[in-house]
């Protein structure tokens, strides 16, 4: 279980910086498990704290919560969102850094994760920094709620949506949801657990998240012999300024029967030709192997929690990857792109949601797709049009 695995040193790092906390690491220092700090320490320096000290600390922050609680003191404590409307969940002034959030919905529209919008703004701006379906957001990219736990998303039982990614803001930080579905959502609950600072450091980039889709891929239009440029690849998100990725989600609805993976994944960064890096396949981008055998896992950093139906058409897949064990890092641009198949010869349904961290101001997102469009619809592919194999064989 994964409750049960040891918590890892590059885990603890993560909370340590969300928590705000400037202890030195011991293992950071080469010291061993269980070392005296004195004996890390030089003629004159400061001994270093072991990292098991790090929750000790105590902080100067202010701490804050905005939540939905019932105002006059009773037990209503959710808000109705109608048709069109939006609701503004977080209104906030700097500086300060958001460190959890949580939702739970109850609505009779069967697709209110693809329905309900999820946005973000930092310190005033006018453009969101974050806007994806609120499902896509927790990694629920199919519109169907699973349970599964991760490093930076969790979604716990029963419908309980969990992000511990730190959204630093230096003015203001403002979270809204609107409903472009149909139907009303009968109660959103939320908690958002934040802290205001004295200041926050220069060197901080703010938390972006964006969605995108191919539904389907044009795989049998666009399929290369080779691909070396990443020539039609699906992409993942784009950005200009500098920072780093975070890590993409993914639901994939299959058109064709078969395995949809193989394709490479490609990072271009920095206004480069060819990829920087290029990969071997979808399912070793997500850490997995020979098609992770048509089961389901999630782990802190790699996972695929939701698997129906692997290998056919109308199959569901729903992955996770997180780069906390190194980040990809773009000083001027980046574009994280992904084939469709080898030499993108398939023709599936992509469905992702990117997060990432940059200078601000950020590039403009594409225009989100309308509500009617972001619902998985099975596109498929006959069995006489399959595409040809890219390399003739």
């Amino acid at each position: 279980m994964f409750g049960k695995r040891p918590f890892s040193l590059q885990r603890r790092k993560l909370f340590s910086r969300t928590l705000g906390v400037g202890i030195t690491s011991a293992a950071a220092l080469g010291m061993a498990e269980g070392a005296s700090p004195a004996a890390a320490a030089g003629p004159g320096e400061k001994a270093a704290y072991p990292e098991s000290l790090s929750l000790a600390a105590l902080r100067d922050y202010r701490t804050a919560k905005s939540s939905s609680y019932d105002r006059t003191g009773g037990n209503a404590d959710a808000r109705k969102v109608e048709p069109g409307a939006s609701i503004t969940v977080l209104e906030s002034e700097g500086p300060g850094s958001i460190g959890h959030i949580w939702f739970t919905i109850n609505s009779p529209d069967r697709w209110h994760l693809k329905n309900l919008v999820l946005r973000m703004f930092w310190d005033g701006e006018a453009e969101p920094s974050v806007e994806a379906p609120i499902g896509d957001f927790f990694g629920l990219n199919l519109g169907t709620y699973f349970t599964y736990q991760s490093a930076l998303l969790s979604v716990a039982p029963i419908k309980a949506l969990n992000c511990y990614f730190p959204m630093p803001f230096r003015k203001s930080a403002r979270i809204t949801v609107t409903n472009e579905g149909g139907a009303e959502v009968r109660s959103l609950y939320w908690n958002i657990d934040y802290h205001l600072l004295g200041e926050l450091p220069p060197d901080l980039g703010y938390f972006h998240a964006q969605y995108r889709q191919a539904a389907p891929c044009p795989g049998w239009e666009t399929a290369e012999k080779y691909n070396l440029t990443g020539k039609n690849n699906y992409v993942f998100m784009e950005a200009e300024g500098r920072g780093h990725l975070m890590g993409v989600t993914q639901g994939i609805l299959l058109n064709q029967n078969g395995w949809w993976g193989e394709g490479d994944d490609m990072l271009f960064i920095d206004g480069s030709a060819r990829p920087v890096t290029n990969g071997t396949g979808s399912e070793d981008y997500y850490n997995g192997a020979w098609g992770f055998g048509g089961q389901a896992f999630d782990y802190e950093l790699i996972g695929a929690p939701y698997v129906v139906n692997p290998f056919a058409i109308g199959g569901e897949w729903c992955l996770y990857r997180w780069h906390l064990d190194s980040l990809p890092v773009f000083q001027k641009s980046i574009r994280a792109t992904i084939e469709h198949g080898t030499g993108n010869n398939r023709s599936d349904n992509f469905y992702t949601a990117a997060y990432w961290y940059q200078t601000e101001p950020h590039m403009k997102f594409p225009a989100l797709p309308p509500a009617a469009a972001r619902v998985p619809k099975v596109f498929a592919v006959p069995e006489g049009a399959a595409q040809p194999n890219p390399n003739g064989q």
